[in-house]
């Protein structure tokens, strides 16, 4: 928060063993200090009021402007001692000037409004704070760990590297693991978003939080509770919600050098009007000023939005980091999919294999198999469960953009797409596949085609709705691929694409995201296996599926953590309906400045006027950054997608992942 800003900044507290240290913030909202000393301040107000102009009323009204003042007086004289100068010390110096005069009355008042607006503030970053560390009550108290063949509850803080957890169906997993006996069914709603329960088996990853819905498993502990990917996530999202975006930079900017500038008007004002007139009334019209042109609602508007939207969005399933990220969202004229991975289900497999020659089908996997056997790429990984044998290639050697070659029993093989191994006889095979839908690579062997390969990832159920959703929202779809022209082609149109960019290297795509740009701000979104260029290149890079890789949660700005793409539409008009209120918070602080500091200076307003009239503009201020947190489901968008509580979205907007290994991942 700006330090033109004297608000209290606390979290919420965090269950023991999440890896986040707890604190002791309000969880009513009148367990506020600032809204307690406001209601002492007004019980006292009040009472001296009633009591009338005589010694105790006075006395009552002074204890009033002494407690309200206890919330931004000490504050404000701290600051001043470390060289700071803030909203709170204009509020004190109008105070005690307010007293020094006799208007011990407006004092009070200054202190009660001012107090409720900053215990409000405080208040609402706790709440959005605590609604992101809800993620962490997905951690179970204790978890059932098999030790020596016994079975013993701990906490998860207890929790070592290589202990076995027993998850019973309906439990949850205390920490990340691998599962080592059993099968299943997870239920990953509540971490990626995900509304349909993911089978798992065998060496499958159980994340933190996920629950079992299938039959007991065995999960063998792989990272610390504290370094859980849920640990982890709130992490983040805490500190992306310090990140100033350029928004709140303006806040900034106006902020800091407004506070000197005020004090500097209000010392001509007084000065100045002593000539002129009576002294003791410019003076008290100075003070006025020092009031009215208090920027707290400015220097407030645009961190508490971003605390706001961005806590909401990790609450739907999206990793936003920090404000930057979130305006640009906001901002977003024209998105670039990448294919494989983003709009496909990254779940291909071979459809078809065609030897050529005197070739047999068995021969032209094993070759492929050979030379992808150290790839994670997906099409790599469809090759590998085709082939019945996997032998070992040596010199194996990835060539960006085309391909693979290595050495396997002496002979020479290279693997890649159409035009950079020649088709031969099998073009007429190769166009037909292609022209539906199917990826193509082919096998060499000492310079001779060995075959061709098929594999097809197919698209994923959502994407039609999710192109339709974006150009409602006004918003260009593009896709980006290294596939072929035809097999790109054939899925756009079943995306409802239009636009497409094929036989594509990873370099070629970040110099499209320039060009597709065209004075708009572009999104490029992409599984983080090639796409680092282009997402570094846009102005918002959006990591897809990102849940438990490292590379992605650290680096990107925006991370889709679950595979349903619905969620991108959702964040897009998430952001900007955020960006709306940052705008509008900007504008009414401004316009209260503008419109009071006049009123002020010529004492068409008096101090209590300005007062209520200025912490209500900064109550609304925050009741209005708090509906960045509100968000409405797009038409066709489930329940289950838009409102499940999850953390989503990081784009890698300063490189993505790096690549994963050679293979598929060099060709497409």
């Amino acid at each position: 928060m700006s330090d033109a800003c004297c608000g209290p900044q606390e979290s919420a507290p965090a269950p023991a063993g999440s890896g986040v240290e707890p604190d002791h913030g309000p969880t009513r909202l009148w367990q506020v200090r600032e809204l307690q000393l406001a209601a002492l301040a007004a019980v006292l107000l009040a009472t001296g009021w009633l009591i009338g102009d005589n010694l105790i009323g006075t006395g009552l009204e002074l204890a009033s402007a002494v407690a309200g003042a206890a919330t931004f007086v000490p504050g404000a004289v701290r600051n001043l001692l470390r060289g700071r100068i803030g909203v709170g010390t204009l509020m004190t110096i109008a105070a005690i000037g307010a007293v020094a005069l006799g208007q011990i009355t407006e004092a009070a008042l200054l202190g009660v409004l001012f107090s409720i607006a900053e215990g409000l503030e405080h208040y609402a970053i706790v709440r959005t704070r605590r609604g992101l560390r809800a993620l962490l009550a997905l951690v179970p108290p204790t978890a059932s760990v098999l030790r020596e063949g016994t079975e013993i509850q701990v906490a998860p803080d207890e929790l070592v590297l290589g202990d076995r957890m027993l998850l019973r169906p309906g439990a949850r997993a205390a920490t990340d693991g691998v599962i080592r006996a059993g099968r299943t069914s997870l239920d990953l709603s509540a971490i990626t978003g995900e509304s349909v329960p993911v089978e798992a088996g065998l060496g499958d990853v159980v994340h933190a939080g996920a629950i079992n819905g299938g039959g007991a498993i065995e999960v063998e502990v792989t990272a610390l509770a504290a370094d859980s990917s849920l640990a982890r996530i709130v992490h983040i999202v805490e500190q992306a919600q310090d990140r100033k975006g350029s928004g709140q930079r303006l806040a900034d900017r106006i902020a800091r050098p407004l506070v000197p500038a005020i004090m500097i008007l209000a010392a001509l004002i007084a000065g100045l009007g002593a000539l002129l007139g009576d002294p003791l009334v410019w003076l008290e019209r100075a003070l006025v000023v020092l009031v009215a042109a208090s920027p707290c609602a400015l220097a407030i508007s645009i961190p508490l939005t971003v605390v706001a939207a961005v806590g909401a969005a990790s609450r739907q399933g999206a990793l936003v980091k920090g404000g930057a990220a979130l305006e640009e969202l906001g901002r977003i004229g024209v998105v670039a999919l990448d294919k494989t991975g983003t709009l496909t289900r990254n779940a291909p497999r071979v459809v078809d294999v065609c030897p050529a020659g005197n070739a047999t089908r068995e021969e032209v996997l094993a070759a492929a198999a050979a030379l992808e056997a150290r790839s994670e790429h997906p099409l790599a990984r469809a090759i590998l469960a085709a082939a019945a044998t996997v032998p070992a290639a040596t010199d194996v050697t990835a060539v960006p953009g085309h391909g693979l070659h290595g050495v396997l029993d002496g002979t020479a093989l290279r693997l890649g797409k159409p035009g950079w191994i020649t088709v031969g006889p099998l073009h007429a095979e190769v166009e037909r596949l292609q022209e539906a839908g199917a990826t193509v690579v082919l096998i060499e062997r000492d310079g001779d085609l060995l075959g061709a390969i098929a594999v097809r990832d197919e698209l994923r159920p959502e994407a039609p709705e999710v192109i339709a959703q974006l150009r409602e929202l006004g918003v260009e779809v593009a896709m980006f691929t290294g596939d072929n022209a035809r097999t790109a082609t054939a899925l756009a149109a079943e995306a409802g694409i239009s636009t497409v960019r094929a036989d594509l290297r990873p370099e070629d795509k970040a110099a499209l995201v320039e060009r597709l740009r065209g004075g708009r701000r572009i999104a490029m979104v992409g599984d983080g296996v090639n796409d680092a260029p282009a997402l570094a290149t846009a102005e918002v890079g959006i990591a897809m599926g990102a849940m438990g890789t490292d590379v992605a949660i650290e680096t990107a700005d925006v991370a889709l953590m679950g595979e349903d793409l619905r969620h991108l539409p959702q964040l897009l008009a998430h952001a900007r309906h955020a960006r709306r209120v940052m705008l509008q918070n900007v504008g009414l602080s401004l316009a209260i400045i503008g419109v009071l500091i006049p009123l002020a200076a010529f004492g068409v307003l008096g101090l209590a006027a300005v007062v209520f009239v200025h912490e209500l503009a900064e109550v609304l201020v925050i009741l209005n950054a708090i509906r960045a947190a509100r968000t409405k489901p797009l038409p066709g968008v489930t329940a289950a997608v838009a409102a499940t509580p999850a953390a989503l979205s990081l784009a890698v907007a300063g490189g993505g992942n790096q690549q994963g290994g050679s293979g598929c991942c060099e060709v497409c």
